[in-house]
Parts: C-alpha cells; sequence; structure tokens
C-alpha cells in the first residue's frame, strides 16, 4: 500500500525539501564564487551576486504565488528547487574547487539563464498536463 497526498496538496516533506534547497543552494553558490579567490571590481562582484541568485529568487517568488497552483505544478516546483540548488552547487563547485580554467567566468555567466529555462520549461510542462488533467 502506497501513501500519497490528498489531490489537493503537497507533500510537507517535498515542499521543506524544497525550500531547504532552495536556501542551501543560494547559500552555497555565493560561497563558491567567494571562494574562487578571484577580486573583481566591487561593481563587477554585486553584479555577479544578483546575476547567481537569479534563479534563487525566481523560485521562491514561484513559491510565494504557487499557493493556487495544481498539485502537480507544486511538486514539480519543489523538485526543480532540488534540481537547481544541486545543479548551482555542482556547477560552481567544481569551478571553485576542482578544475580553475581561464573561462570560469563563463560557468558563472552561463548557470543562471540555463536555470532560468529549466525552470520555465519544467513549470509550462508541469501546467499544461494539469489543465489536461482537469478537463
Amino acid at each position: 500500500m502506497s501513501h500519497q497526498a490528498p489531490e489537493g496538496s503537497s507533500p510537507a516533506h517535498l515542499r521543506a525539501a524544497g525550500l531547504i534547497a532552495l536556501f542551501v543552494g543560494a547559500a552555497g553558490s555565493l560561497g563558491f564564487f567567494f571562494h574562487t579567490g578571484r577580486h573583481p571590481p566591487r561593481i563587477v562582484i554585486v553584479g555577479f551576486v544578483v546575476w547567481i541568485l537569479s534563479p534563487f529568487v525566481v523560485l521562491g517568488a514561484a513559491h510565494l504565488i504557487s499557493k493556487r497552483w495544481s498539485n502537480l505544478t507544486r511538486r514539480t516546483l519543489y523538485i526543480v528547487m532540488l534540481i537547481i540548488a544541486l545543479g548551482t552547487l555542482a556547477a560552481y563547485g567544481d569551478d571553485a574547487i576542482g578544475r580553475r580554467t581561464a573561462h570560469a567566468a563563463f560557468v558563472y555567466v552561463m548557470v543562471a539563464p540555463v536555470s532560468w529555462l529549466l525552470i520555465a520549461i519544467a513549470l509550462s510542462i508541469a501546467a499544461i498536463i494539469s489543465r489536461r488533467r482537469s478537463r
């Protein structure tokens, strides 16, 4: 017998894991950025901090407005939170601790737009499927 959450709610453990991942991912991503040891001008640092945090801010905002979303879309949001957190930590960690290449800024420039694209695709697909199921 499998335990499933009621249709109108999201499992609390998935929501909690997503929110924890959101904060750990954001903090860890910034930690890796500052760990790289590079010392660009302050305006560049501010820009990169905003850029690095932007996917986490988008996910946090999505969480705040997700109360009216379908169960499937909210579950997808929490899963995407986990994926983005793990993915950004892996990418930034690889640069900060692993391979320090001459083109390391590329990682910090590309992770945010790739994250936004993943968020948009995953949530759009979940919303479309959810609408079709409700008809």
